[in-house]
């Protein structure tokens, strides 16, 4: 017998906002049968419902079935089971375990806008998480390719630090996004949301090269997106810096002191 599937509506009346009904729709893939439903409603209520049922749902499984064609080039990815969130904070821990990080940047200020520049990245072959936590043993990323795109726009975010528009910046580089965002805003921390259309392990811990982190006072914003716009420069909104702990996707991923140990 066909399992009935559950409308906006019939979602309402058991208690599930817009919000969370889409997130449903992502994890699952297609429309949520009344069972799909109770099962994930089962495992919000056995976690304590310690978040809100959208803030749970958003560090559930990213659905990547249906997006397939990023990996479309290497076996090793499709072999690989993607990490839910909850998996990425012992990896994130394993990688950046006793992180030294430099206070010699200037100091930012809780609620700093945080962005990557650059084009997303799918790649986490040639990485330390693959090394240590995968055991892929890959060749070289090949970065001639990148040279070109990472001079360009290494010229276009200095231009814009030395204008004043940036706070500061970095390239993405070992520990991938997350350590790189550690290193960026510490001593502080930091409140971001990942892309579903990515895997969640590629974005957090993927070291390819050709992209970078940089911080924006939100009274620059405007005219930072505006400058990047006329560059022809693609970027991605992370977050924010938080006072002392790391949050990705709604999920706490600890304070900032269990993974760094700051030089000065």
């Amino acid at each position: 017998m066909k399992e009935q599937q559950i409308d906006y509506e019939q979602a309402e009346a058991l208690g599930i906002s817009h919000e969370a009904y889409d997130e449903v729709l992502d994890i699952v893939g297609r429309i949520p049968t009344i069972e799909e439903l109770s099962t994930l409603l089962a495992m919000w209520e056995s976690n304590g419902r310690q978040q809100s049922l959208y803030g749970w749902l958003r560090g559930q499984h990213h659905s990547v079935e249906r997006n397939e064609y990023l990996y479309s080039g290497s076996a090793d990815h499709k072999a690989i089971k993607e990490p839910k969130v909850k998996e990425c904070v012992e990896i994130a821990h394993r990688l950046c375990h006793g992180l030294p990080l430099s206070t010699s940047h200037p100091t930012l200020n809780t609620g700093t806008l945080l962005y990557m520049v650059g084009n997303v990245s799918t790649e986490f072959a040639d990485s330390e998480y693959s090394r240590q936590c995968l055991h892929l043993v890959e060749k070289p990323m090949a970065t001639g390719g990148h040279d070109e795109d990472c001079r360009y726009i290494e010229m276009i975010l200095d231009a814009l630090h030395s204008g004043g528009i940036t706070l500061a910046g970095t390239a993405i580089g070992s520990g991938g996004l997350f350590g790189s965002l550690l290193g960026l805003a510490a001593p502080l921390g930091y409140d971001i949301l990942t892309p579903r259309e990515v895997r969640l392990d590629a974005f957090l811990f993927g070291e390819e090269p050709g992209r970078y982190l940089t911080a924006v006072d939100e009274a620059s914003d405007d005219q930072f997106i505006l400058k990047l716009t006329e560059a022809r420069l693609n970027c991605c909104f992370l977050g924010r810096t938080t006072k002392n702990r790391v949050m990705v996707d709604g999920f706490d991923f600890g304070p900032v002191a269990e993974y760094t140990t700051i030089s000065k």
